[in-house]
């Protein structure tokens, strides 16, 4: 072979080197670009997760959530579950008057006051957090006593008023038929009861380590 043939061949065999040197190096970008993308989704991902469970079922207060639970042998996720159909965890004032987290109605909050010795007690302590749970979660422990533990009721007490929940009670004994969710008149009191039972589940597998379960 000629040194011009020899030489053609060895710059033939130098390009073809650089060609798979090229094709190595496009190689190792593109796996490392993927590995990249995937540790961002890996670190992203979960952040993405709690931004989207902190919207959709949003949990504040825990602290005083468990304190409240364990004062009052309540089930905390049974009172995150009322904040969150009461008022999604935003400190508000209904339409009807109704203040705070756990949404009482100023009479209800003074008829607690007196009943557990609340004697310094205003209702603007109801715009406080902590009074606020404090005072919604002695309700909720005096319905459910009131109710004999029957959750269904003292949950529909709370939105609809005992008055209305008693009156319900007494029309099905009437008839010979024990009170049932079926028997609330109300749409919104039935769909209020499905939806804290509902939230009450969501909060207990969503937020076992905050709300003290496990």
């Amino acid at each position: 072979m000629s040194p011009a043939a020899q030489a053609q061949v060895a710059r033939r065999r130098a390009a073809a080197r650089r060609r798979a040197a090229l094709r190595r190096r496009r190689a190792f970008l593109f796996l490392a670009g993927l590995g990249l993308i995937a540790l961002a989704i890996a670190v992203v991902a979960p952040l993405f997760r709690g931004a989207v469970r902190d919207l959709s079922l949003p949990l504040n207060h825990e602290a005083e959530i468990r304190r409240q639970a364990a004062d009052k042998g309540l089930s905390p996720a049974l009172i995150a579950g009322v904040i969150y159909a009461e008022s999604k965890f935003v400190d508000q004032t209904s339409s009807a008057g109704a203040l705070g987290l756990m949404q009482l109605m100023p009479e209800t909050a003074q008829f607690i006051a007196q009943k557990s010795g609340g004697t310094a007690f205003t209702i603007e302590d109801l715009s406080t957090p902590a009074v606020n749970i404090a005072y919604g979660s002695w309700y909720l422990r005096w319905l459910l006593d009131h109710y004999d533990g029957d959750e269904m009721t003292a949950l529909a007490a709370y939105n609809g008023g005992i008055g209305n929940v008693n009156q319900w009670i007494d029309e099905a004994r009437s008839r010979g038929e024990r009170f049932t969710e079926d028997d609330i008149p109300f749409p919104e009191t039935r769909a209020y009861v499905d939806r804290v039972r509902e939230a009450r589940a969501d909060y207990a597998a969503t937020y076992p380590k905050e709300l003290g379960l496990r």
